[in-house]
């Protein structure tokens, strides 16, 4: 099987640049193929055409896989594998479990991720598939979500653990938890939905050298899908929206200094620097 076409934003001395990657060569592509509006069909007609120029490998910093100024809402799934739900002694819900995290907490690959020294909790990495909506609907049938799908990124749902157990006690929304600066880390690239299909996907999390997340896409308890239905009959989704598809077992906490790499099989590695 061929690899995906792989859309990375770069930084440039006037803005994003967009380049792809096919069959590990990079190209410029043009600026209307701006996630989540990628057309991978254009894309390849124009190699076949040889109307691209190729260019030099993307860095190691990168802007964030979608442009957060067109980010509406990022919406999470919890508990959404059975073992990570066990690790905290708790079973699945009987309904989805969502919680929200703010387009302003969106950041990059390679960025240095600053804690805000008023917080000296244990602060977790949470390696998750991230879904990016395409094409907006409300009342989605389950059988078309699919269809509404732009394509698929990496996210690391960074969380504030003892914030977060703080306000459960208090029966309090999780929103101070999972809303800090450069708390939800999306990229390397973006890859469009047709070029990959995302039901049995290797999810791991590196700290350094240990692996601490170790799992795959298929045990997701609730689906992409049903996701997408679910959340479309209390609010519609748009262009550009994000859902967090929940998190494997093997969360743990993070020191200055770490380095965090969270991979999705098929899309590839988002790195991050920890600093408190």
């Amino acid at each position: 099987m061929s690899k995906p076409l792989r859309i990375y934003r770069v930084p440039g001395p006037t803005g994003p640049r967009l380049v792809f990657e096919l069959e590990g060569v990079c190209y410029e592509a043009p600026p209307e193929h701006e996630p989540p509006f990628t057309k991978p069909e254009v894309l390849r007609g124009f190699l076949i055409d040889g109307g691209l120029v190729q260019c030099e490998e993307p860095g190691s910093e990168l802007l964030p896989s979608v442009d957060p100024m067109i980010v509406g809402k990022i919406v999470c799934l919890g508990k959404n594998f059975h073992a990570h739900a066990a690790e905290f002694g708790e079973e699945v819900p009987e309904d989805p479990l969502f919680f929200t995290k703010l387009p302003e907490t969106i950041t990059g690959h390679g960025a240095e991720l600053r804690v805000p020294p008023h917080y000296t909790g244990r602060y977790d990495h949470e390696a998750e598939l991230a879904v990016l909506i395409g094409t907006p609907g409300a009342d989605i049938a389950l059988e078309d979500a699919r269809s509404h799908i732009a394509g698929y990124t990496v996210a690391n749902d960074l969380t504030a653990r003892h914030l977060q157990g703080a306000d459960r006690e208090r029966g309090w929304p999780w929103y101070r938890a999972k809303n800090f600066p450069g708390s939800c880390p999306l990229g390397p690239c973006f890859v469009p939905a047709t070029e990959l299909d995302p039901a049995d996907l290797a999810i791991t999390c590196h700290v350094n050298e240990e692996l601490r997340q170790d799992s795959r896409t298929s045990l997701m308890v609730v689906s992409i899908d049903h996701a997408i239905a679910h959340l479309s009959t209390y609010l519609p989704l748009n262009a550009g929206d994000v859902i967090l598809m929940g998190t494997p077992a093997g969360v743990g906490p993070l020191e200055d200094g770490d380095t965090v790499t969270c991979a999705i099989e098929g899309i590839g590695k988002l790195r991050s620097t920890i600093r408190r």
